[in-house]
């Protein structure tokens, strides 16, 4: 019996569903998305933080942000394009720049609440993992806590991500 390739009809056509735009452009991971934006039900209305890693062919972005039903809230950004002002002049896209990306992204945001002076982060960097500790007493509040949110990139070892995972957590975060 020879092979015939089956026709699509009007009954598939009518009933097609359109992925969602982002998906068709293929920059979206919903699945991801979801596991990355819910929060836990017992935390009520906490706002569940994400940090945001995104490369182009020259620049690092890091971005702190959370979701709402409007959509993403940015608390803080910060690009390699800034670095400049701090001494780095070239190679803005390599893995020294997201490290300092993501460092420079940590202090903006525990700056922004009221953090940075309780929580310094690493001060002489050995590259050795360190773990923010939660301050003594009651009343003090807790280091600040996100999830890293990778999108599209592939996570192999020794990744640029990883670097700005790293400035992050020597950041304070």
């Amino acid at each position: 019996m020879p092979f015939t390739k089956q026709k699509k009809t009007g009954a598939y056509f009518s009933r097609y569903q359109t992925k969602y735009r982002r998906r068709r452009e293929g920059r979206t991971d919903y699945y991801a998305r979801k596991r990355l934006i819910s929060q836990a039900k017992n935390k009520y209305a906490a706002p569940k933080y994400r940090l945001v890693v995104r490369f182009s062919n020259r620049f690092i972005t890091v971005q702190v942000v959370h979701a709402k039903i409007v959509g993403d809230i940015v608390l803080t950004q910060a690009s390699s394009r800034e670095l400049p002002r701090y001494g780095i002049k070239y190679g803005l896209s390599n893995w020294p720049a997201a490290y300092a990306t993501g460092l420079l992204a940590a202090r903006r945001a525990l700056t922004k609440l009221n953090l940075a002076d309780k929580y310094e982060g690493v001060t002489e960097p050995d590259g050795a993992m360190a773990e923010v500790e939660a301050l003594e007493g009651d009343d003090e509040p807790r280091p600040f806590k996100c999830y890293l949110d990778v999108g599209l990139k592939r996570t192999s070892t020794g990744s640029r991500v990883f670097g700005a995972l790293k400035g992050a957590s020597d950041g304070g975060i």
